[in-house]
């Protein structure tokens, strides 16, 4: 396939991340990438690890983070970040700010009635979708059809690649001895009837094992992971949505025609309207370093950027004013430190309770002399 018959220099090109990544298409647009010189992506989660720092001799390569092997391309100097919130990102992308001019994106096949699932991620493809000028679409049988905010029909499409490819699944590690009691220590603040957002990786995961006891739970979150495919099994969680899977298998099987989870854009995942709205919402979210008086580093570590601004300021912020909520931010002792080696993601006007595997201190309405005495005694090597 030429992607030169859609794509000119000069565009702006959005495909999916992570898991949703079209693999074919992507390895086509780097490859033939001399032909739209001068053409700027914008990823988001890089676990493929297709696009490398030598395709920035024509591509310009922005994200809004650096997770994944994003970290390489800023390492090298050839990555762009967008430092937004989550949230701003459909506005942004609306307003060509974040520009859309070509869009790439991996689909189920088609259902009886000939509706394309997005599959594995809407967030900040629907926005880019109703904006763009053209839809190139991998349709890979492997991936499920699922409830996704936006369906298509192949008259959207302005070419289709048919592939049969294990999408690129999130890249887990065991929760170990530390991630195991961080999350005993945060667990007992997430009630029966809570609606609970969670970050990735092992640590929010150990959370979810823990919670087999409670009843009547919601997730509603960007980032929907394997943690919740037991707890729905067992009916702990009655609902799931959120912007997109990043799992395995485990939860790509589980998510096929699940009418109980949606995948919904971003604009209605981190709308705050949306959010005002959930009573006893828990925010689990985690981080690169956290002051002692509750401020966030969720960007760089030791001079590398890694992170991202993300969403996880929309869902703090949403549940410190939620009635019943609280935010949970989970981190080991070692990671609080008396002064931030990165930026401020998350500030101390907005901390609630940090938690690390030496308990967990609750610092919302407390002074900043009372949060640094808290944040002492659930630090390394504090009494």
């Amino acid at each position: 396939m030429q992607l030169s018959q859609w794509i000119r220099p000069g565009d702006g090109v959005v495909f999916g991340q992570a898991c949703a990544e079209p693999q074919s298409l992507v390895e086509a647009l780097v490859a033939q990438r001399a032909a739209y010189s001068g053409a700027t992506l914008f990823m988001g989660v890089n676990w493929s690890g297709t696009v490398k720092p030598e395709h920035a001799d024509h591509l310009r390569l922005t994200a809004y983070c650096g997770s994944g092997h994003n970290r390489a391309l800023a390492n090298a100097g050839v990555l762009d970040i967008h430092p937004h919130p989550y949230s701003q990102l459909g506005t942004l992308i609306r307003n060509r700010r974040i520009r859309a001019d070509v869009v790439l994106v991996q689909v189920s096949p088609p259902n009886a009635r000939g509706e394309y699932s997005l599959g594995l991620a809407a967030e900040y493809l629907v926005p880019a979708l109703e904006s763009c000028r053209a839809v190139i679409a991998e349709v890979n049988s492997r991936v499920p059809w699922t409830h996704s905010e936006r369906l298509l029909k192949k008259a959207d499409f302005a070419a289709v690649l048919e592939s049969s490819r294990e999408p690129v699944a999130f890249p887990y590690g065991s929760a170990g001895a530390l991630e195991q009691a961080i999350a005993r220590h945060a667990a007992p603040f997430i009630a029966d009837g809570s609606t609970i957002e969670t970050g990735l990786g092992a640590l929010p995961d150990a959370v979810l094992r823990l919670l087999g006891d409670r009843r009547n739970l919601r997730i509603h979150s960007g980032s929907l992971g394997d943690g919740l495919v037991e707890l729905m099994q067992r009916g702990v969680v009655l609902e799931a949505q959120g912007g997109t899977l990043m799992g395995t298998r485990k939860l790509f099987d589980f998510a096929r025609e699940n009418p109980a989870l949606r995948l919904r854009s971003t604009e209605y995942t981190h709308n705050p309207r949306v959010l005002a709205q959930i009573e006893r919402f828990v925010a689990v979210n985690s981080a690169v370093e956290v002051d002692y008086t509750g401020q966030v580093n969720a960007e760089v570590a030791r001079g590398s950027y890694l992170g991202a601004v993300g969403g996880a300021l929309d869902f703090i912020r949403a549940a410190n004013q939620s009635p019943g909520g609280v935010s949970l931010m989970l981190l080991p002792a070692a990671r609080i430190v008396e002064q931030l080696q990165g930026p401020v993601a998350t500030p101390r006007s907005e901390a609630g309770v940090i938690v690390t595997e030496r308990g967990a201190a609750d610092l919302r309405g407390c002074t900043l002399r009372e949060r640094i005495e808290r944040m002492r005694k659930i630090a390394s090597g504090s009494s």
